[in-house]
């Protein structure tokens, strides 16, 4: 008995076989990979805000901040270094951006630079301020921290992280800028103000076969 297909079954057979290949294919291929690589390596995947440009800008706009004449007349005036808090840094992006990595990146910076002092924010000041209530009930007297001896900040750092996109033919541009006001909290006088910029350009290929 001879078996006669038409066309439109034999497309249909063709189809068919080339779906189950192409699935094989496919599921053979996946093969999941890690490797280790050294933190401070730049490793620019999606052409996003990453780890790296969080601490490259905080190290630079750190420098920058205090080696400006604000810290000098300061130290001149008080006979002493001025005393940091970080406020508010606002994310204007149209990016999710870990605003607080970049805040600790900042933080550590102004630290080590040993020209400023930095003290706790807010947040932390309210668990350390509850430490201390718990330590008047439960320590010993002679192991207590009094209440009163806080270091008061002389300035705040406040700023704002934003974007502009521009994209055309698979090409597209990322503008990120940083800006950082230096508040002083008796006068509100803006005693330094830093910008950053980085711009990324993100080529899509085409993978033609």
């Amino acid at each position: 008995m001879q078996l006669s297909f038409t066309p439109r079954v034999v497309r249909f057979c063709a189809v068919v076989v080339s779906c189950f290949c192409l699935f094989f294919l496919v599921s053979c291929g996946k093969e999941k990979r890690v490797t280790r690589v050294d933190p401070g390596v730049v490793t620019d995947f999606s052409g996003r805000w990453n780890d790296t440009d969080s601490k490259l800008v905080a190290e630079a706009m750190m420098k920058e901040m205090v080696s400006q004449p604000w810290l000098e007349n300061f130290s001149s005036q008080h006979g002493r270094v001025p005393t940091v808090i970080v406020g508010t840094i606002l994310n204007k992006s149209h990016e999710h951006i870990d605003v607080g990595t970049f805040v600790t990146d900042l933080e550590r910076e102004m630290t080590n630079s040993q020209k400023i002092l930095f003290v706790a924010s807010q947040r932390d000041r309210e668990e350390i301020r509850q430490e201390r209530q718990e330590q008047a009930v439960f320590s010993r007297e002679d192991t207590q921290k009094r209440p009163g001896q806080e270091v008061g900040a002389d300035f705040m750092m406040k700023g704002t992280m934003s974007t502009i996109i521009d994209e055309s033919e698979g090409v597209k541009g990322i503008y990120y800028q940083v800006d950082l006001d230096l508040i002083n909290l008796e006068t509100n006088v803006k005693s330094w103000y830093g910008q950053k910029k980085i711009k990324k350009v993100i080529e899509r290929r085409r993978l033609l076969f």
